[in-house]
């Protein structure tokens, strides 16, 4: 399970673990000490995971996630359904209570997931994904490359009670490079600029960070991610990534 806080102190964990730390039943997934679980409407994610390096240490505690609606939208992002992107809960409220000084936060979020059959790097070159609130509710957007040549350019829009529309048209626009010099872009109304306002997480190959655009006149600022496939498939990455996610093949269940 990868949790990562930013800021000062800021942790990053993900084991890659083996089949016997999975337990799953229709309303539980449990992933080695951690587990997420419905309950009440409510999402209940209790978190129990080591630091990876440079900063050790251990990363406890539960984030509660209350969706304002459930989706039953499902994006296919190759003509074979090979890949889906499942957005459950486009604006939730999330409660954050980790077991660390500041690690205490309330605010608006979203809860969403993708699935796949195949590795994303033997289908894609590159992608860019984002997610704004707006008054009513949030808009996504979903622009990728695949490794045929051929795109996806996708937008949407989410009212809170869970119902979808496509968005206005809104253009692509470019923004700065990330500290690895991966090129970005998100989408806003012409003549407004995009800038990254919080970096989050910078990587050879992926960088996610806050930007504030402009949808439809209003300003407002979403979680922004960029992908770089291209990146992820050199041979020379592989020992970076073992340092970052270890290892635990194998897992006792109690």
């Amino acid at each position: 399970m990868n949790v990562a806080t930013y800021g000062s102190g800021g942790r990053f964990t993900m084991t890659d673990r083996g089949r016997s730390a999975l337990r799953q039943t229709p309303d539980t997934l449990t992933i080695g000490p951690s587990q997420m679980r419905w309950a009440g409407g409510q999402l209940l994610i209790d978190i129990d995971e080591r630091g990876a390096l440079p900063l050790l240490g251990r990363v406890r505690g539960r984030i509660t996630v209350t969706p304002s609606a459930v989706t039953h939208v499902e994006l296919p992002l190759t003509d074979d359904g090979a890949h889906v992107w499942r957005p459950f809960a486009p604006t939730c409220t999330v409660d954050v209570a980790l077991d660390a000084p500041g690690w205490d936060w309330q605010g608006h979020g979203y809860f969403d997931a993708n699935f796949g059959t195949r590795a994303l790097e033997a289908d894609f070159s590159d992608w860019t994904w984002g997610r704004f609130p707006l008054s009513g509710g949030a808009t996504c957007f979903y622009d990728a490359t695949r490794r045929d040549g051929s795109t996806l350019n996708s937008q949407m829009h989410f009212a809170t009670d869970g119902t979808v529309g496509a968005s206005a048209d809104i253009p692509p626009a470019p923004l700065s490079r990330s500290l690895w010099g991966l090129a970005r872009s998100t989408r806003a109304d012409p003549g407004y600029r995009p800038r990254q306002v919080k970096p989050m997480l910078d990587a050879p190959f992926y960088c996610r960070s806050a930007v504030r655009t402009q949808i439809d006149g209003e300003e407002t600022t979403g979680v922004h991610e960029t992908l770089d496939l291209r990146r992820f498939r050199s041979p020379l990455l592989k020992p970076m990534l073992a340092v970052r996610v270890p290892r635990r093949e194998t897992w006792h269940v109690d």
